[in-house]
């Protein structure tokens, strides 16, 4: 086939159009070529690290709750203000709180909320009864959580790698107060009544072992429940048994109206309980039936000598920021977001999976004392601390690890 100059010309315009486009010229204002390599690519110069808090911001023990929740917004202030970095990358901490009112079935929800939600890490929950059952949850999902305050030893029992406190469990508080009832207060009938959720009874379970085996005597066992006002049938029946201590396995909220119920029976008694009621609300919730120095309770944890200066200029700065005084837990709580912050500072990561091997071996000097976890994610020589009650404010008795 034969071309003609005109057909010649044409075929060389469209080769020429055909060339390599970046010699092409874009016309203004025509719209342009999307870029291989996008802007929004580029690497981000901070990342969000989400940690999950979870404790009853509702109910009878909501004061704690909430105590536990401004403990963990003050350590993520700090850690913000800090200006950590986390594979080189600007940490930003974001705490994601939630209620779990006490209650099971609203814990595991939370946990899973949590969980769906991506959290790296969650602190909490406060109590036996909800860190449990939400526990499976966050191991199933790989997600490290430490409890401030869970002291059933079932919690750190169970198998999972993912699970840890930073208190002594109910073993140890349990056993130290029973043998301090026996020993030192001479109790020689004592009685018990405890709530029936995971805390209380296994707080007050491991307080009957303790008795027994230091050569008390228990002259009755009684049950109520942790949402109860009225105690009158079970007092009156332990009335009977004439004892000269009773202790109460379970929260401030319920120990508070029965023992103002052991006063209107006249019973002679002095009184004990765990952690859960060795709150600066007991005073206020119990009235006069407080006594002077009739009511011994145990927090588990505690430092003594220098180690005391920073826990007490935490409690200091924690009422000037928030203007209420520590109930309990908080210093608990901050010291637990600081552990898992200096975990992943250890693996420069936020990843569970990279910083839960660095949280496993981790030392660390917190206000509440050292911290270091056993195989099982227990505290390491935990401390208990016995306090009673004078003018009603609660008053330290001993520190004993």
């Amino acid at each position: 086939m034969r071309f003609n100059l005109i057909q010649l010309a044409v075929v060389a315009v469209m080769l020429t159009a055909c060339g390599d486009k970046k010699d092409t010229p874009v016309a203004s204002g025509a719209p342009s070529v999307p870029s291989a390599t996008p802007a929004a690519a580029k690497p981000s110069e901070s990342i969000t690290v989400r940690i999950g808090h979870a404790a009853p911001t509702s109910g009878p023990a909501a004061h704690l709750g909430k105590d536990d929740e401004l403990g963990a917004r003050m350590a993520i202030d700090e850690l913000n203000a800090k200006g950590i970095k986390l594979g080189g990358k600007l940490a930003k901490f974001e705490l994601l709180a939630e209620d779990d009112a006490s209650d099971p079935k609203q814990a595991t929800a939370v946990a899973q909320k949590l969980a769906d939600q991506g959290v790296n890490g969650v602190i909490g929950h406060a109590g036996s009864g909800t860190s449990i059952p939400a526990s499976r949850i966050y191991a199933d999902a790989g997600i490290p959580q430490i409890s401030p305050s869970a002291t059933n030893p079932k919690f750190t029992r169970q198998g999972f790698k993912t699970t840890f406190r930073v208190v002594a469990d109910d073993t140890q508080l349990g056993g130290a107060l029973g043998r301090y009832a026996v020993k030192d207060m001479q109790g020689k009938r004592i009685a018990i009544v405890d709530d029936r959720t995971a805390y209380g009874q296994g707080v007050a379970e491991e307080f009957k072992k303790a008795v027994e085996a230091a050569g008390g005597h228990i002259v009755g066992y009684e049950f109520t429940t942790d949402k109860a006002t009225d105690f009158n049938a079970i007092l009156t029946k332990l009335k009977g048994a004439q004892p000269d201590i009773l202790f109460f396995g379970g929260l401030d909220a319920v120990a508070g109206p029965m023992l103002r119920q052991t006063k209107q029976l006249g019973m002679a008694i002095r009184f004990m309980g765990g952690d859960g009621l060795c709150t600066g609300e007991l005073a206020k919730l119990a009235g006069d039936a407080i006594g002077e120095g009739t009511v011994v309770c145990a927090e588990a944890g505690g430092v003594e000598g220098e180690l005391k200066g920073p826990l007490e200029k935490f409690k200091t700065d924690f009422k000037a920021k928030n203007g209420v005084d520590v109930q309990i837990y908080a210093p608990y709580v901050y010291d637990a977001v600081n552990v898992m912050a200096a975990a992943m500072q250890q693996a420069d990561s936020s990843d569970p999976n990279v910083y839960l091997p660095k949280l496993k071996t981790i030392q660390y000097n917190g206000i509440t004392g050292p911290i270091s976890f056993d195989e099982k994610g227990d505290i390491k020589g935990g401390a208990l601390t016995l306090y009673t009650y004078k003018s009603g404010a609660r008053t330290q008795l001993a520190t004993i690890r």
